[in-house]
């Protein structure tokens, strides 16, 4: 037995694998962080090594303190962890404040966790608020055909959430809240992680123009269920429009109410605005 038998750990490193699977991770692009369960850490804690330095997180989330979260490793290739999850990923625990974290496991040859760490945190703060506790993923992506759209649509999230909406009749199941956009920011800091805490307020996944995506979810399977099917739409969209300008047909509003209806989701009505 080892951690790499652990449960979490190996969902963990199989959405890693799968995120570089479909191309959406070159070089050492894309995060992911996981905030374990109370009982998963007892599971772990006999692999924990001697405590590493407090350093700070670079904001604050106290409703995060004390929590221990399992995140990628800054600068590490996600198409490596599986062949070596000690050296690129890390578990981290947070000070009773908030403001700071350690390593006790992982990196084994140096580093830090992801240089969206800010982000990771301020995000999982505002979905643990929002879900009752219920999410605990954290994803991000460098989705190919989602990135291409940000540069001919709109940045406003209720376009971006018909016009993916509206390219497979699955997506306003999968994703009823719509999608958040961000415009253009510097990665990193704690602006872009303010700007995307809020949106995750509201929706499970925000939009970084020219970058990628963020998601959320309860566990490593919806949330890259998520990921996956937010990207095929933009896929399709980006088909389409390569095609053609205009659409013959599509889902219109009322259509998207009957389904609505039928499988029992609530679909906001700003999404569904009549087209000129």
């Amino acid at each position: 037995m080892s951690i790499l038998d652990v449960k979490f750990v190996q969902g963990f490193i199989r959405l890693c694998n799968d995120g570089w699977l479909q191309g959406w991770h070159e070089r050492n692009g894309g995060n992911l962080s996981y905030r374990i369960r109370p009982e998963e850490v007892e599971e772990v804690r006999e692999y924990f090594h001697e405590p590493g330095e407090w350093k700070a997180i670079g904001t604050t989330v106290p409703d995060l303190a004390g929590e221990y979260f399992m995140v990628t490793g800054s600068g590490k290739y996600f198409r490596n962890v599986i062949l070596d999850p000690e050296d690129t990923s890390c578990i981290i625990e947070l000070d009773e404040k908030g403001e700071n974290y350690r390593v006790l496991w992982g990196l084994c040859n140096g580093g830090r966790p992801t240089s969206e760490l800010p982000s990771h945190l301020m995000n999982h703060e505002v979905k643990k608020k929002a879900s009752n506790g219920a999410h605990r993923v954290i994803y991000h992506a460098h989705t190919t055909n989602v990135i291409a759209l940000t540069f001919v649509l709109p940045l406003e999230d209720r376009i971006f959430t018909r016009e993916l909406w509206e390219m497979a009749t699955e997506c306003p199941v999968v994703f009823p809240d719509g999608v958040g956009v961000v415009g253009w920011m510097v990665p990193g800091g704690r602006d872009i992680a303010v700007a995307t805490s809020e949106l995750m307020k509201k929706y499970d996944v925000a939009i970084w123009a020219h970058h990628g995506m963020f998601a959320s979810g309860p566990d490593f399977d919806t949330t890259f269920g998520l990921m996956h099917t937010v990207e095929k739409s933009a896929e399709i969209l980006v088909k389409t429009l390569s095609m053609s300008p205009t659409k013959l047909q599509t889902i219109t509003p009322q259509n998207f109410r009957d389904l609505a209806k039928d499988f029992n989701v609530n679909l906001p009505e700003e999404f569904l605005y009549e087209k000129n």
